[in-house]
């Protein structure tokens, strides 16, 4: 019986997760080699290879299968749409000691600034891909918090609860009260001057969508991994890659040839990164505080309410 025990206390036993990959694939596999990946802050991740075939894995507690549940099913919605390329999900479950999740292992190289205009006017053609509502199927997470998908035809209504007021509510009760919370309020309820003359379209999106869930593969195609999916406003998905940097100037402008931003996304950009860098505050703690404040008074001032 081939037994680890990993960093986050997690005893594994590989050979269930192994019977799991041989029912999902139909094809004979043995795992020769367990090779630990860097790179995550919520899961520890594993290259399972037997000489000729090799797996991604994720791991984490038994009791957050339902994480990997949802983001099995989100790769799946990425890749009906046949747009951006996402690795294959193969199969996801639990026993006692662990939950996990496998995936096809792609090998990935550098970008290109073919692979970046490719990726730009592919995400463009992702986000063409529509509901008639905005929310998704099922809750997911964003990072290992719970991310609220409840269905609605109004997205200021769905961006206020599901998503802001939801951040905000967490906070208060990790005990951030006080100022954020007061402009956070007076912010939900002065959405609407943000979104005069635009209409978002319940796209299709990534949902966590920073530099380090893309990439390019071995052939010079774009890549993108670890999704949030629910259908919202496609610019929540391009503000988040400028969050945190890492997309070039050739990526934007491909996108734009294939559907031009409205001139308000300038201004509501900020608004979309806020549910992040709260969500970053809920997980991380404190040191995501006043970036939070500053992000809520600059818009709030943007729109002509002084505090």
């Amino acid at each position: 019986m081939c037994i680890n025990k990993i960093s986050s206390g997690l005893f594994v036993n590989w050979n269930i997760i192994t019977k799991h990959i041989v029912a999902a694939t139909g094809q004979t596999f043995t795992a020769r080699s367990m090779q630990p990946l860097l790179g995550g802050d919520i899961n520890a991740a594993f290259r399972l290879q037997d000489g000729q075939n090799s797996y991604f894995v994720k791991l984490n507690r038994p009791e957050l299968v339902a994480m990997f549940a949802a983001e099995f099913a989100g790769l799946q919605e990425l890749a009906s749409t046949k747009t951006v390329r996402s690795p294959k999900p193969v199969i996801y479950g639990q026993c006692d000691t662990h939950s996990f999740l496998v995936l096809e292992y792609l090998e990935l190289s550098h970008a290109s600034l073919a692979s970046e205009r490719l990726l730009g006017q592919q995400l463009a053609h992702l986000h063409q891909q529509v509901q008639p509502y905005f929310g998704w199927h099922s809750d997911n997470t964003i990072g290992s918090t719970l991310q609220s998908n409840q269905q609605s035809n109004n997205w200021l209504s769905f961006w206020r609860e599901q998503r802001l007021g939801f951040q905000l509510q967490l906070a208060a009760k990790n005990g951030y009260g006080g100022r954020l919370q007061t402009i956070g309020e007076r912010l939900g309820s002065e959405l609407t001057v943000l979104f005069g003359g635009y209409t978002p379209s319940p796209s299709l999106l990534h949902g966590d969508l920073w530099a380090g869930n893309a990439g390019t593969d071995k052939q010079g195609k774009p890549v993108i991994f670890d999704p949030a999916c629910y259908y919202g406003d496609r610019e929540a998905d391009l503000a988040m890659t400028e969050l945190f940097g890492g997309f070039s100037r050739d990526f934007y402008a491909a996108y734009e040839d294939v559907w031009a931003l409205d001139n308000g996304y300038k201004a509501r950009k900020s608004l979309y990164n806020l549910y992040h860098i709260l969500n970053h505050l809920n997980l991380f703690g404190g040191g995501y505080l006043r970036q939070a404040e500053n992000i809520m008074t600059k818009l709030l001032v943007g729109i002509g309410i002084i505090l």
